[in-house]
């Protein structure tokens, strides 16, 4: 892996440098190897020259880490040189297990090196393992921008090694650049960096050539910065490595008028300014300062406290401290599967260094401030009874009866249910259908606009509280989130968004993806309406199309259109299942907060905590999720790239194993995108330059979330359910969810290359299979395998869109729009005597599709797959619905007993039964 040569640097190798770095690594050993085993004593000469490639390759990057860093590699460039074959493997086979394992962390015997002729005080962090116990001081790396020629740069290194104490509660190394480049190559390249230190001064270009380089650069940074000065670069790199991570603590040392450097609002985001001369031991407390904060989990720690105290209990929870488990002559294996510390750090007081969920003022209040921080939030609030109840909590307390709501009818069940509760009237969205396998993606921004634009027409445009969308979805479909919030803006200032991103809590941690996110783009789009963009865009749209948008001009719906900086409100929410992509406990939730207006609905929102949330929440889930948010601030960026990674890289071995790719197929980005909503043309997420992905990320309508991988098993012979079981019980591999012909695969901050070798090797396994069954079974065989593949990947059900709504749950029967009171519908039901029950199959669910009268649903039906209601309360239920039904091969349906048949509202009820109505103000 060349900087200097590499100009078409694919995705995959860009989103996990530390598997490239390691493969690179593992190249040169090789290399070495080889030409230690040629005999000579000084090696085969093309044996040399290939390593002396290798390490041309490596010694760029190598800049950019602290191990095994400039002194390391001049040891070994200096051993080739020699000809000291042995020497050379020997010490790179050193190095390249160190980096595998990490040892060099936490082990100073790492850093010494016999062939080295430096110092080996020199190269030794002091005390790395404390006072020569065993406690674990976590390592991280400290970015340094420096004018200093490098010819001192170990002597800068040298004098910060002097400060370690062996009480310092971590232990860091320095990684030394001298340009903005350098520092924004450096912050890329190397997740373990955590700091960065600023010297005022630096120059801008690169020592190395990376055309790369200068294209990410102009998607991140304002034209002309490399004409500023010296004084105005400083800001610009400060602004530019903090919307690249925003977790690293910056810190500025400056010879200029420090005072008003640090009231400067463009270096807000500086921890700390230092005048550059004072004493370095400031800077290095400060550097700990900095980890400390995100390392201190108050939640977490306080319990742990709260374990090892010796508590008399006596309030109402028997397994408090375990003496009724460790005790018990029945129930002790419990004890034993699950260890003390569980028991001892259960309670149900919020006294005693505690607190309490409902009503958060102390370490809670605290561990969810430091989680607003990590996630770009202005507030967050944990749930420890999942993102369902986190959904109806927003809600509750956004929604009031009557308020109308623009929602993909194919959200997750609890919105429908929380629109119920709060007595929402829902007009559902329709994503675009992928009817092959039998699943859709978003809902087109140009199908949103018209929505609203139609309520407009109609003078119900005030009445619009909410649009609620799904980010990403299940199947990894991610919405352009600034754009369709600033268009819909555009049409009505006040909107309010509810982003569900159950799947997507990882992407705050990801370059590519924040700005995607609710919270990621509520910011940026907070950040243009104080500048001029939006105004000149929005006088030129006001000369094309006018200042009061018609609703009628369908110009509108094709063209972008600009919010009012001067009457949009920033309202933005997003729910995050934290549980379901970082290390976080089952059902733990999280609430993130962006509203400029959070102050008019925060006792509402409260209220609507109360509602939901249980008094005796679990202690442990909200540990954990103290516990998640420590973690992706220090390591998430390096995680949740190398689950990119790892997703990348079983698309590609899937789909171009000659075996496999016969019968299995991980669907692109073409596949579960259409062009039309693919403005850059991009198809593929495999062997695709990243800068052509970051150019999609940016502009393209919907772009597909790499770690969610939709599998084709149809064309192996296999319905989604029946491979999902197969791979449980017979290769022990869980997967989430099923389509008619597919699986959905997802990698995560969990997952390792061994399990991608392990999915890789079933899969050859069960192709294998096929083909020996095939050829054991002749034409008969054949000809059955290709029937049952029609069957599954041709004779697909189509998937039924929303009909409508009753006209007894209508205000307005002769409106174009389609809203409804679903809450009316929904409790309609509860009376016996207002529900019929009609068999799926029977003559009559046919004679009254003909004839009438109009089937209407009783309950919301809910398939598992496709995991949405195809049926809510009160919906007039059509043909396509039916036939739906009657082609579904899943077992469980949420909502319908087959042996009872549809529950539908009787024709009398719907007759005399008046609709609840709500007035509107």
């Amino acid at each position: 892996m060349s900087l200097d040569q590499d100009t078409t640097l694919p995705l995959d190798h860009l989103v996990s440098t530390m598997e490239a770095r390691l493969d690179a690594w593992r190249v040169l050993n090789a290399a070495n190897r080889a030409w230690a085993a040629t005999g000579a004593a000084t090696g085969d000469e093309t044996a040399k020259q290939a390593v002396e490639h290798q390490l041309r390759c490596l010694s760029s990057l190598e800049e950019f880490y602290a191990f095994p860093g400039r002194q390391f590699m001049g040891s070994l460039a200096e051993l080739v040189a020699e000809g000291d074959a042995a020497a050379a493997a020997r010490l790179s086979a050193r190095l390249s297990a160190a980096l595998l394992s990490k040892s060099y962390h936490n082990n100073p015997g790492e850093w010494d090196s016999d062939e080295s002729s430096l110092d080996n005080a020199d190269r030794l962090p002091p005390a790395l393992n404390g006072n020569g116990g065993d406690k674990h001081r976590p390592y991280f790396e400290v970015l340094v921008v420096t004018p200093t020629p490098q010819t001192k740069w170990t002597e800068v290194s040298r004098e910060m090694r002097r400060l370690r104490r062996p009480q310092d509660p971590f232990v860091y190394e320095l990684v030394i650049v001298g340009s903005f480049e350098d520092a924004a190559l450096g912050a890329i390249l190397n997740p373990a960096i955590e700091a960065v230190v600023v010297f005022d001064g630096f120059h801008f270009a690169s020592q190395h050539d990376v055309p790369l380089l200068h294209r990410f650069l102009e998607a991140h940074v304002p034209p002309g910065v490399a004409d500023l000065t010296s004084e105005a670069m400083t800001p610009a790199l400060v602004r530019m490595l903090k919307n690249l991570r925003p977790e690293l603590d910056i810190y500025l040392l400056s010879d200029r008028k420090v005072e008003e450097m640090a009231a400067n609002p463009e270096l807000a985001c500086v921890r700390r300014v230092f005048y550059e001369v004072e004493e370095p031991l400031e800077i290095h407390l400060s550097i700990l300062d900095g980890i400390n904060d995100r390392y201190e989990t108050p939640y977490f720690d306080n319990l742990k406290k709260y374990s090892q105290r010796p508590m008399g209990t006596f309030h109402a929870l028997p397994v408090a401290r375990g003496k009724s488990i460790f005790k018990s002559n029945w129930i002790r294996d419990m004890g034993e599967f699950y260890g003390l510390n569980l028991f001892l750090a259960e309670s149900s007081a919020t006294t005693g260094g505690l607190d309490s969920l409902l009503e958060p003022t102390g370490n809670i209040k605290t561990a969810q401030d430091k989680a607003a921080r990590a996630f770009g939030a202005d507030h967050a609030f944990f749930v420890t009874n999942g993102t369902s109840t986190s959904n109806k909590i927003v809600e509750q307390a956004l929604l009031h009866p009557g308020d109308i709501v623009l929602v993909d009818r194919n959200c997750h069940k609890s919105h429908h249910y929380g629109m119920v509760l709060a007595g929402a009237r829902p007009v559902y969205l329709e994503a675009y259908p992928m009817m092959e396998y039998s699943m859709y993606g978003g809902v087109p921004l140009r199908t949103i606009k018209k929505a609203m634009l139609d309520l407009k027409a109609e003078g119900k445009l005030d009445r619009v509280r909410m649009l609620l969308l799904t980010n990403c979805t299940f199947d990894g479909h991610v919405y352009n989130t600034r754009q369709v919030m600033e268009e819909c803006l555009a049409i009505k200032p006040d909107l309010i968004f509810l982003w569900d991103e159950a799947w997507f809590g990882f992407a705050r941690f990801s370059p590519f993806f924040r700005q995607r996110t609710a919270m990621g783009a509520a910011t940026l789009i907070k950040r243009a309406m104080a500048g001029s963009d939006y105004r000149s865009a929005l006088e030129a749209q006001r000369r094309e199309v006018g200042v009061d948008l018609d609703p009628a001009d369908a110009r509108l719906l094709d063209r972008r259109l600009v919010p009012d900086p001067d009457r949009m409100r920033v309202r933005v929410y997003q729910t995050n299942s934290t549980h379901k992509s970082m290390s976080a406990l089952r059902q733990g939730s999280m609430i993130l907060v962006c509203d400029q207006d959070f102050h008019h609905v925060e006792e509402a929102f409260h209220e609507a905590i109360f509602t939901h949330t249980s008094t005796s929440p679990n202690l442990q889930i909200i540990a954990s999720l103290d516990i998640a948010r420590r973690q992706m601030e220090l390591e998430g960026y390096e995680m949740v790239m190398k689950a990119t990674q790892l997703a990348l890289t079983i698309r590609r071995e899937v789909n171009r194993h000659p075996l496999v790719s016969k019968y299995f197929r991980v669907l692109d980005l073409g596949d579960m995108v259409p062009a039309e909503f693919r403005r850059t043309g991009m198809e593929s997420l495999t062997g695709t330059d990243w800068t052509k992905a970051m150019e999609s990320v940016w502009n393209d309508e919907f772009v597909l979330d790499p770690t969610r991988l939709t599998l084709v098993c149809g064309s192996a012979g296999f319905d989604g359910t029946e491979f999902k079981g197969m791979l449980a019980e017979k290769y022990d591999i869980q997967i989430n969810k099923t389509s008619r012909n597919s699986i959905l695969l997802q990698t995560n901050i969990n997952n390792t290359r061994s399990d991608v070798a392990h999915l890789m090797k079933v899969l050859v396994d069960i192709a294998t299979g096929i083909e020996e069954r095939l050829a054991a079974g002749g034409e008969p065989a054949v000809a059955a395998f290709r029937g049952r593949v029609a069957g599954l990947m041709k004779d697909v059900p189509d998937m039924p869109n929303f009909s409508r709504f009753h006209d007894h749950f209508r205000e307005d029967t002769g409106s174009a729009t389609s809203e409804g009171d679903i809450r009316s519908a929904f409790y309609l039901a509860y009376d016996e005597g207002s529900c019929e029950h009609v068999k799926l199959n029977s003559r009559e669910i046919d004679r009254r599709l003909k004839s009438g009268p109009e089937l209407v649903s009783a309950s919301f039906v809910i398939p598992y797959p496709p995991g949405f209601p195809i049926m809510v309360p009160g919906q007039v239920i059509t043909t396509e619905t039916i036939e739906f039904m009657r082609k579904l091969d899943v077992k469980e349906i949420h909502g319908y007993q087959a042996s009872r048949g549809l529950k539908l509202l009787t024709p009398k009820a719907l007759a005399v039964q008046p609709v609840m109505r709500i007035e509107v103000a």
